[in-house]
């Protein structure tokens, strides 16, 4: 049984390779953040939690037409200096009991949006496997998956790795789902990623006639 699912946002760093909150860059429009909380909340998601840390008063402030949707569920995570395992435990903490399978998302990463987030749900929905992460020739990005089998490893995790030993350790288990565009794995850690982005967006949009 791999549902219902939750997807849990992690937004609780201190951006100190950015050098500011870039949860609330403004990019396209809007805010960084805003981009991924909408994709998760437009998606199939049963459910959303939204782990802030750094400057979390501040952020849920500016987002709040976001973290006002019935779907969506704010944690903060106390502990966020002590690396990504300290947002991923506070994310499963909160659903361990009430969703069998839960969708780790970066809040950095606007470009995957309901779509993408949905084509691994449903792959991940009709495997065995336990584990989901999308790539692209080999190279592998987020979002990614784990069933509740892997909950009380995760709450185990320590430092700032997340959860890629988990999949190291467990190939037998990790579904590789093939993602066409390479250009959803792009995260903003610096400016230039940024501007790279913005680019992609404005390239996206319809041109006027």
């Amino acid at each position: 049984m791999k549902t219902p699912t939750a997807g849990i946002i992690l937004a609780a760093g201190e951006s100190k390779r950015f050098g500011a909150p870039k949860q609330l860059l403004k990019l396209g429009g809007r805010f960084l953040l805003a981009w991924v909380l909408e994709a998760a909340l437009k998606s199939d998601l049963d459910h959303v939690v939204l782990v802030l840390g750094c400057e979390h008063a501040r952020i849920r402030r500016r987002l709040v037409a976001w973290t006002g949707h019935p779907k969506c569920e704010v944690v903060v995570n106390p502990a966020y200096r002590d690396g990504l395992s300290a947002s991923l435990k506070a994310g499963v903490a909160r659903i361990q009991n009430d969703f069998s399978t839960a969708m780790f998302l970066l809040g950095d990463q606007p470009l995957v949006d309901a779509a993408v987030i949905n084509f691994l749900l449903r792959r991940f929905a009709h495997s065995p496997k336990s584990i989901c992460i999308p790539t692209h020739r080999g190279t592998r990005g987020n979002p990614t998956l784990f069933a509740h089998s892997f909950y009380s490893a995760i709450l185990n995790l320590a430092g700032d790795r997340g959860a890629r030993d988990l999949i190291a350790a467990h190939p037998d288990q990790v579904l590789a789902v093939e993602i066409p565009d390479p250009m959803v794995f792009i995260d903003v850690d610096h400016r230039q990623d940024a501007e790279t982005i913005a680019r992609l967006m404005k390239s996206q949009q319809p041109s006027e006639k």
